[in-house]
């Protein structure tokens, strides 16, 4: 019997030999699939790799940031006041006659005065980069002497006292800085022109505050402020009226110390940090008296244009365990606009009453100040 041609196509019988040489790769590859599985679900089979150490957040020393602008600042303000009561043009009358190149000894009689002041800022500055933003307010006296050493020549000294509370609401953050302030400021006449100048030291206490979610990181450390001022004006009467064209130059350094937090989750360690600034500021104040029933009210307001052609917003390390960052400082604008007005009551003919109103204004930063003083002359 003849068996017919088997058709192409059709399977063929396969060997043992082939079988195993077809077995062997598959079952090393479910071999791996299943050590693969059993690694990853046994604990036994691999150890999972640490967390990586924690970070500090670029936001956790807003706080500090903010402290270290509100020193430099108050050292700018008592700069400022100092250098305006050398030639605030009311003051101005009662020290010297413009026209005449410096009054008679007898006219520029009383020689001494002291005054006394309370005040209040309130100051708010806008997000930056990683700031957050945040709000300030500050409360504060001023007692100060001075005296007329010859004539169209006076000098100053004052001490100014102040309390500020930062709140950094975003970062869940807070701090208060008490700051001690002294000041000489002296002022030489001749005729119209005035050349005034100001010096200021400040030192102080910065306590700080931060919610880490797990309890408050808190911190303690010292603040100092150093600053100078130039001033040059000239003083132009007509009748009961006076326009006063002012130009300054001014300079502040503020410093903080290096901290470390205690209590909280993941307290950091802080670096110690210098910030400084330099501006020149050009205005003029307009002012007018009143003669009521032999009393005074003299009534003026002031305005300049402000330009910071230097600012060193002083960068600062903030470190965690073997982590750290550099975080960088927070600052104005470079222009601005300052604006105030003033208010004065002579009492009698050595004493008066007065208040003050001063304003800032910048792209990042709006503060307004509110003084109420009295001052005596004899």
């Amino acid at each position: 019997m003849c068996c017919t041609s088997q058709p192409s196509g059709t399977r063929q019988t396969i060997g043992p030999d082939r079988a195993r040489e077809i077995a062997a790769p598959v079952a090393t590859a479910v071999a791996l699939v299943l050590v693969v599985t059993m690694s990853a679900t046994t604990p036994g089979f691999a150890q999972l790799a640490p967390p990586p150490p924690p970070t500090p957040s670029v936001i956790s020393t807003n706080y500090d940031q903010s402290a270290r602008n509100s020193t430099l600042d108050l050292g700018s303000n008592f700069l400022e006041s100092l250098g305006n009561r050398a030639s605030n043009g009311f003051d101005r009358t009662f020290r010297t006659n413009p026209g005449g190149g410096g009054a008679a000894a007898s006219t520029e009689d009383p020689r001494y005065r002291t005054w006394f002041e309370g005040y209040g800022i309130s100051v708010r500055t806008d997000p930056q980069g990683d700031f957050v933003g945040d709000k300030r307010k500050t409360v504060g006296g001023v007692a100060g002497f001075g005296a007329r050493v010859a004539p169209g020549v006076n000098l100053g000294f004052s001490v100014d006292q102040s309390h500020t509370d930062v709140d950094v609401p975003l970062a869940l953050q807070s701090a208060t800085l008490d700051l001690t302030q002294i000041g000489f400021n002296g002022s030489v006449d001749k005729g119209p022109w005035t050349w005034a100048f100001a010096v200021v030291h400040g030192f102080g206490k910065v306590r700080s505050s931060r919610d880490t979610g797990l309890g408050f990181a808190t911190a303690g450390y010292r603040a100092a402020i150093d600053g100078a001022l130039t001033e040059i004006s000239y003083y132009w009467t007509k009748d009961q009226m006076r326009i006063v064209p002012k130009g300054a130059l001014e300079y502040v350094r503020a410093t903080s110390a290096a901290f470390q937090e205690a209590g909280g989750l993941d307290p950091l360690n802080v670096g110690s940090t210098t910030l400084s600034r330099a501006r020149i500021m050009i205005g003029a104040e307009i002012g007018r008296y009143f003669i009521i029933e032999q009393k005074i009210l003299d009534l003026s307001a002031y305005g300049k244009l402000v330009d910071n052609f230097h600012q060193d917003l002083g960068s600062i390390q903030v470190s965690l365990g073997t982590q750290n960052i550099v975080v960088p400082g927070i600052g104005e604008s470079r222009y601005g606009m300052d604006a105030g007005a003033s208010a004065s009551f002579s009492l009698t003919s050595v004493a008066r009453l007065y208040v003050n109103y001063d304003g800032k204004f910048r792209n990042e930063l709006t503060s307004h100040q509110g003084t109420v003083g009295f001052e005596y002359r004899w």
